[in-house]
């Protein structure tokens, strides 16, 4: 009688452990699935300089491109001169935004896409999280 009822237990524990690591993945999953661009959407771009600049140059830089449509927040690096800035692809486009900086300013410069490989691997900071980790192994699976 005694071994009846400790398997019991034992099941319906089990049960529930199942059902609560399948809740916990499904929620996970729904979490990072890629969603369509709203209206608070923001994407990060970045553009290369393949010349170096200075600090004045990266003020004037960072001014433009904050006054420009969409642009959202504008970090300029003079020492790597490296230009990354946030904006809302509702609002414009990150081609547009580098075509107008190209105009403006005649620097030789370059947008870096990432490669499909970079976006299938998703964000290189979510990648070190565990969260993210278990999301690409509910991926695989589903």
């Amino acid at each position: 009688m005694k071994t009846k009822t400790i398997k019991k237990i034992l099941l319906y524990t089990l049960a529930i452990c199942l059902l609560a690591v399948v809740a916990v993945g499904v929620h996970i999953y729904y979490i990072y699935k890629p969603k369509a661009p709203t209206a608070s959407s923001r994407i990060m771009a970045r553009i290369d300089i393949k010349q170096k600049i200075t600090q004045t140059d990266a003020d004037k830089i960072t001014a433009f491109l904050a006054h420009e449509k969409g642009i959202d927040h504008v970090l300029v690096n003079p020492e790597s001169s490296i230009v990354i800035f946030t904006f809302f692809p509702i609002k414009t486009s990150g081609d547009q935004i580098t075509k107008d900086f190209q105009s403006n300013f005649h620097y030789n410069a370059k947008r870096i896409i990432p490669s499909d490989d970079d976006l299938k691997n998703g964000c290189p900071v979510a990648g070190a999280t565990y969260a993210f980790k278990i999301y690409k192994f509910i991926s695989k699976i589903i």
